[in-house]
């Protein structure tokens, strides 16, 4: 009987619990909504969407083997496939910090698809005609389910979502620097002054960042699409059809054309967590690759009048609630931001992997919210910063050039000819007497003007010399 019109009573193994009588999950879910009122924070999407794919490819392999009844197997696709789809991702309610194995998860996962297909079967919302365990579980554990939910997330999301975000800022940096190559301008080493190189050649270092992080996540494919299902408890697949992880993973990837495949060894999918640790890495090594880019696009942007002023941003917004007219790098800040919790997460991550215990990682959900965050937030960072940032700047030629006869770098190209202490005396006597290198060179170097035109020529030192 309710105790309320607004509640059910549902029980689980423990006993019974009260669980709003609208909501889809059952009485576990309401005991791990009770026990972790920890924080805001729950599953991002890319978890419940490979959290109901795995449970919709495990009910038809059942099906198939023989293991569950049709009716019930059909019942239960059908429900999963609405996780999949998002509608019921409000259902999603127990708390990131919870119990380290994602048992809660996997349950809440189970009981509302549970009670959806009982729904669609035309029964009553905890009934239990389709068990949470016996049948959308059946063959599997929250130790092989979560850490397989994990890699299938992060997988679909960086290949899906990270990648073509990423190439498309690798897109517009090459543009850029095919725009810029005609653009001659001072280069900067430890913050002050280098020899001349081409706008081009310094945005093409952007770029090749950029297609080197799409390369290192490439590279982690092949560990993270090692999934975990099959192992059950402890890696030993006990309870399981020796089929059920084969048949079920191909299902997966065959809906999602990701390369997955069971894993090579199940002790060690489910007992460690080094592929996410891996794949943070990498996503840790492209936010450093990306900080570096947006702080240096912000610096050679800087004044406008009153700093480097090599490029142009387009204006996005108002910069200062008290200074009229001031515009500042809000894009460049965003992505660095956005660097600096990939950081974050990756350390927490790094942390997390370590805490293997045994035959079980116990740092699994919060594995999943920082990896699946850092992806995220890369993507669409890449793609506001491509559209945002990249797309609309401009060089500000004159300023770039107007630059490289002032830099006293210039005598480095008299060097082989004078020798390097000659070329530092007037170096030192230029900087002094606040004259330009060609200037005190012409005085002092005993090379004629046309001699001094050719070596101190910008463009001819922008490229390795015979």
């Amino acid at each position: 009987m309710d105790m309320s019109s607004d509640f059910r009573i549902e029980a689980d193994s423990m006993g019974q619990m009260q669980v709003p009588s609208d909501a889809y999950y059952g009485a576990q879910t309401a005991r791990a909504v009770e026990n972790f009122p920890i924080s805001r924070l729950r599953f991002h999407r890319p978890m419940i969407k490979a959290l109901g794919l795995l449970k919709k490819a495990a009910a038809a392999t059942n099906v198939e083997l023989g293991k569950l009844d049709p009716a019930l197997g059909d019942a239960i696709q059908r429900a999963a496939q609405e996780v999949v789809d998002g509608k019921w991702d409000h259902q999603f309610v127990v708390d990131i910090f919870q119990t380290g194995s994602g048992t809660s998860t996997n349950m809440n996962t189970n009981e509302i698809i549970a009670n959806r297909a009982i729904e669609l079967n035309g029964g009553r919302l905890g009934d239990k005609s389709i068990h949470p365990n016996d049948h959308v579980n059946l063959g599997q554990s929250s130790n092989d389910i979560i850490p397989s939910a994990i890699h299938l997330a992060a997988l679909d999301a960086i290949v899906h979502e990270l990648i073509p975000a990423l190439n498309q800022l690798y897109d517009s940096l090459l543009s850029k620097s095919r725009d810029f190559s005609s653009v001659l301008k001072i280069g900067r080493t430890h913050l002050q002054d280098a020899t001349p190189m081409t706008l081009g050649q310094e945005f093409s270092g952007y770029a090749r960042q950029v297609q080197l992080g799409i390369d290192r996540l490439w590279a982690v494919e092949e560990r993270l699409g090692g999934l975990a299902l099959g192992g059950t408890a402890v890696g030993t697949g006990i309870n399981t059809h020796p089929q059920f992880a084969s048949r079920t993973i191909q299902k997966i990837g065959d809906e999602t054309g990701l390369n997955i495949r069971e894993a090579q060894n199940h002790f060690e999918a489910q007992g460690a967590r080094d592929a996410c640790v891996e794949t943070s890495g990498a996503l840790r090594t492209i936010a450093a690759s990306l900080i570096k880019i947006a702080n240096d696009i912000r610096f050679l942007a800087s004044g406008p009048r009153c700093g480097i002023g090599e490029l142009k941003m387009k204006a996005t917004q108002p910069g200062s609630s008290i200074m009229p007219g001031k515009v500042n790098p809000v894009m460049s800040e965003m992505l660095i931001m956005v660097g600096a919790q990939v950081m974050g997460n990756d350390a927490t991550i790094a942390f997390s992997g370590a805490y293997g215990n045994f035959e079980l990682n116990v740092m699994l959900p919060v594995i999943a919210h920082n990896l699946l965050e850092s992806i995220e937030i890369l993507a669409s960072s890449s793609r506001v910063f491509a559209l945002r940032a990249i797309k609309d700047l401009q060089a500000d030629k004159e300023r770039c050039e107007g630059l490289i006869e002032e830099s006293l770098a210039m005598c480095t190209s008299l060097a082989p000819v004078i020798g390097y202490d000659n070329a530092a005396a007037i170096a030192k006597k230029a900087y002094e007497s606040g004259r330009t290198i060609r200037q005190v060179a012409l005085a002092e170097s005993g090379l004629t003007e046309a001699q001094l035109n050719q070596l101190l020529d910008p463009l001819s030192q922008t490229q390795p010399q015979e």
